[in-house]
């Protein structure tokens, strides 16, 4: 004997009211998110060296083992251009601008990650 389900008036209206607060809650934190001011980048988890963000700015990164990535600062953007990993996900991975954005290099354990001033005017102090 086979059951069938229904989906029943109620259950389309709590699905849609859930998807509706999901999308609102990401559209709210993609606009809220601030434009970075430096451009950081790690290998191996220690830092190698910072960029500001706001200069036109081209840089070879020397990964582990010999390996070695392009990182292209142009137009307020961090772009990984070039890698000489196998599977380039990090050359395929977009522009990033924003703080806590990253593109990662798995292979040559290369970090480039977006920071900024994060205080806001509600976080400062006043005087």
């Amino acid at each position: 004997m086979e059951k069938s389900i229904q989906v029943k008036k109620k259950d389309i209206i709590l699905i849609a009211v859930v998807l509706v607060v999901a999308i609102a809650g990401l559209l709210v934190f993609y606009l809220t998110q601030k434009r970075g001011d430096t451009v950081v980048v790690t290998i191996d988890g220690v830092i190698y060296n910072e960029y500001p963000l706001n200069k036109d700015i081209e840089v070879d990164i020397p990964g582990i083992n010999g390996g070695t990535n392009h990182l292209v600062i142009k137009d307020g953007y961090a772009d990984m251009t070039d890698a000489d990993c196998p599977d380039k996900i990090c050359v395929d991975s977009r522009k990033i601008s924003k703080t806590g954005e990253s593109i990662i290099c798995l292979p040559n354990k290369v970090v480039v990650k977006i920071e900024g001033n994060t205080l806001s005017e509600v976080d400062g102090s006043t005087n």
